[in-house]
């Protein structure tokens, strides 16, 4: 046969292409220092089938006895070299029957399907690998392989053009099949190195038996430079399929209420550790913190959350540019790692990997002002099979380059940052199923809302605003982080006495930076290590109230990245510090609205100190005092609030009086969370700020203030329109940082409240 019949019908060759990777189908370049070290084998052809495991000899025996169960290999065994198996096999293995009947009698034909068909191949043979995509591990079979048969076959290798396909090995002589792979199992393809004995080699690894076990198969070819063009030929099989015809006409079309598919994307950094691992970089609300000259690898999560699934196929593209609101042009490709479903198959999975000293990413490989941060953009292209066109998830962050030596305010345990999308599609003309309508981030919908009209008629106000929602900048001008600066300078000398001008600045918010030591040292936890050493005690411990505080979790602060998803870290913190205050105070215990302060704290210090501050406030700032006695307390405190609407607001007073409204309709959760559960997280830390720095009393100010700004809207509602107005327009006015400023600055004005415990009847 000359050397054309041996390529089939394959006119396009490839001699760049070395490694080919599927879970799910994608070109992956050679990585050049992974080259493994060859053993010098020999080419004598003496009959034999080598298997090659990493274990013992007994381990050995036995991975070959699994091999050789499989019933393709059987048949193989059977077919193409029956002396071998009566002379060799059955002499180590007498319980292993090769004379399995054969589902392909000789003579059969092989299924007709498209395919590529290379003869003048040998097979040398298979082994048990570990780590069936990788390149070192790979090659290294191929060069044992290679050395060691003793006994090649002739085969024939048929190789599908679409991804449906099935790869088959063939019998030259009668062209029945002896063996066949279907695409989809195949993981990853390898050719040995230029220059090497193994450069007429190639090699495919496989899934079997569900994906607990993975084998390579390897061969040699007569004809060296049919290798490339036999990967080439992969690497079509590898792509989606060109006839989708039929998938098309089995979908159901999409209806108005089902052509929106939603996503979440998760974005990881990781660096060099400098022990030979690639560890989590750390990520405040805002913020990667990334270090200089470090080795990085980006990974991104993809996981659909909602509509019927649709099938990732591979990403052909992670993209990195410094940067926001970046031009494809500018967008740089990260050498793609891996890709491919997570463990329990709900996530997509890829990996790449980011040189930080290359010229185009200079600009984050650089140490930033401590006041400045930068963006980053991020950018990943898949092709999804139901899809005509790939689709882009752009994802936006914040960075900031810190020196190794910097001093990080808090630790924060957020690893990830996570965005959502809604993909939108339509039934197509074409032979796929969808092209895309729109894809639109949650970023850029609550940038719509925000910059919308923030009228109370709106259609946007028909929900309640979800509990931690709104970011917050770390942004804050050079001079007030001097303050700032010398003012904790000076407090550190003596931490028992507060500097003077702490309540002025106070007043005008804490700088984000800097709240999670300001917190602690407001609260009196600078010499909290009794409390620290009790809270690793007090989560091992049973809790009574363990089922209504799991209850609670999920409904904390759902609209924050941090907390949102089940089982997460921010939510087992969460539940780890009510667990353990619900034992440490047995009178109190736990109730409902204590994890939403809880999540505040946790934002901004470890679990430890985030339990030393709360155990501060319920005990030394009397917000326990609310749940004590059947909550007297707390009834007293919605007397004296209306007792003080009745002298600061006497309209809506009368108002209120008339219409049966009572305090404790719309103010519980004020008093109980410290506005902690509805409002937006700016307004929210400014509030913590001041109840730390004044007192609990502070709540009566910007109860006061809420209710001043919201009069002339209340004074035209009902019963039932008032108590819809508190719960949904009230707390989203204050999504806009400037209201939520504005409305500070009042509560700080108004009059300081003095209430005196003998005012309550």
């Amino acid at each position: 046969m000359d050397d054309k019949a041996s390529v089939g019908k394959i006119s396009v060759s490839s001699d760049s292409v070395s490694t080919l990777n599927s879970e799910d189908f994608v070109l992956v370049s050679r990585l050049e220092d992974e080259t493994p070290s060859t053993n010098n084998g020999s080419d004598d052809e003496k009959t034999g089938l080598k298997i090659v495991g990493n274990g013992s000899e007994q381990q050995l025996q036995q991975e070959l006895e699994d091999v050789l169960m499989d019933p393709s290999i059987k048949r193989f065994l059977s077919q193409v070299c029956p002396k071998y198996c009566q002379f060799h096999l059955e002499s180590l293995f007498p319980s292993l029957l090769l004379d399995e009947p054969s589902d392909l009698s000789p003579g059969t034909p092989v299924p007709d399907e498209d395919s590529v068909v290379f003869s003048k191949l040998t097979y040398l043979g298979c082994a048990s690998v570990n780590a069936p995509r990788s390149e070192v591990e790979a090659l290294r079979m191929v060069s044992i392989l290679r050395s060691q048969c003793q006994m090649p076959l002739d085969v024939t290798l048929s190789v599908p053009g679409v991804s449906e396909g099935t790869v088959r090995l063939l019998d030259p002589q009668t062209s029945t099949e002896i063996a066949n792979y279907p695409i989809y199992k195949i993981l990853f393809c390898v050719r040995g190195h230029d220059g090497t004995p193994e450069s007429d080699c190639f090699a495919f690894t496989e899934s079997h038996y569900n994906a607990e076990i993975f084998r390579i198969h390897v061969f040699r070819c007569e004809i060296q430079e049919a290798v490339s063009r036999i990967l080439y030929s992969f690497a079509t099989a590898f792509r989606r399929s060109a006839n989708k015809a039929s998938l098309t006409a089995m979908a159901p079309p999409l209806t108005p209420d089902s052509d929106v598919f939603t996503f979440t994307v998760s974005l990881e950094i990781k660096e060099d550790d400098g022990k030979g691992t690639f560890s989590a970089v750390s990520k405040d609300r805002q913020s990667f913190k990334l270090r200089p000259g470090m080795d990085k690898k980006i990974v991104i999560y993809v996981q659909q959350t909602s509509n019927k699934e649709l099938a990732i196929e591979r990403c052909f593209g992670l993209l990195l540019s410094p940067g926001k609101n970046v031009k494809n042009s500018d967008m740089h490709l990260l050498d793609l790692e891996s890709m491919g479903k997570s463990s329990d198959g709900k996530s997509y999975i890829i990996t790449g990997s980011w040189n930080p000293n290359t010229p185009q990413f200079q600009a984050v490989n650089e140490e930033t002002p401590k006041d400045k941060f930068m963006y980053m953009t991020t950018a990943v292209d898949l092709v999804i099979t139901e899809v005509e066109e790939p689709v882009r998830f752009l994802l936006e962050t914040r960075v900031r380059v810190c020196s190794p030596n910097d001093r990080l305010f808090w630790p924060f345990s957020k690893r990830s940052y996570t965005e959502t999308f809604y993909l939108k599609l339509r039934p197509s003309n074409s032979d796929t199923l969808y092209e895309v309508v729109s894809l639109e981030s949650d970023t850029e919908r609550e940038r719509r809302k925000t910059t919308a009209s923030p009228g109370i008629l709106s259609s946007d106000n028909d929900e309640p605003l979800l509990s931690g929602s709104g970011d917050v900048s770390k942004e804050c001008g050079e001079k007030i982080l001097e303050t700032w600066g010398d003012l904790l300078s000076k407090w550190h000398l003596n931490l028992a006495v507060r500097p003077k001008q702490l309540p002025a600045l106070v007043r005008s918010g804490v700088p984000e930076a800097l709240r999670g030591e300001v917190w602690q040292l407001l609260a009196g936890c600078h010499n909290n290590d009794h409390l620290v050493e009790e809270y690793r005690t007090l989560i091992t411990k049973e809790s009574p109230q363990d089922s209504a505080i799991t209850r609670d979790i999920n409904r904390t602060f759902p609209a924050h990245d941090y907390f949102k998803d089940t089982g997460g870290d921010g939510q087992d913190s969460l539940y780890k510090i009510c667990k353990a205050y619900s034992v440490y105070d047995e009178e109190i215990g736990y109730c409902q609205g204590q994890s939403f302060l809880a999540a505040v704290l946790l934002l901004h210090m470890p679990e430890e100190q985030a339990f030393s501050v709360l155990v501060k406030i319920m005990f030394e700032y009397g917000l326990r005092e609310l749940f004590k006695q059947n909550f007297e307390d707390l009834h007293c405190k919605f007397f004296q609030l209306e007792r003080l609407m009745q002298e600061y607001i006497p309209d809506l007073y009368a108002h209120f009086l008339n219409l049966g409204l009572e305090a404790h309709m719309y103010a519980s959760q004020w008093f109980l969370t410290l506005f902690t559960a509805k409002f937006p997280l700016y307004m929210v830390f400014h509030i913590i700020d001041l109840l730390l720095c004044e007192g609990i009393s502070i709540i009566f100010n910007v109860a006061l203030a809420l209710l001043k700004t919201s009069k002339d809207d209340l004074l035209q509602t009902d019963f039932e329109g008032a108590l819809k107005f508190f719960r949904v327009p009230v707390p989203k006015r204050y999504r806009s940082e400037e209201n939520a400023k504005k409305l500070m600055e009042l509560a700080c004005n108004i009059i300081k409240i003095k209430i005196l415990m003998n005012q309550a009847v």
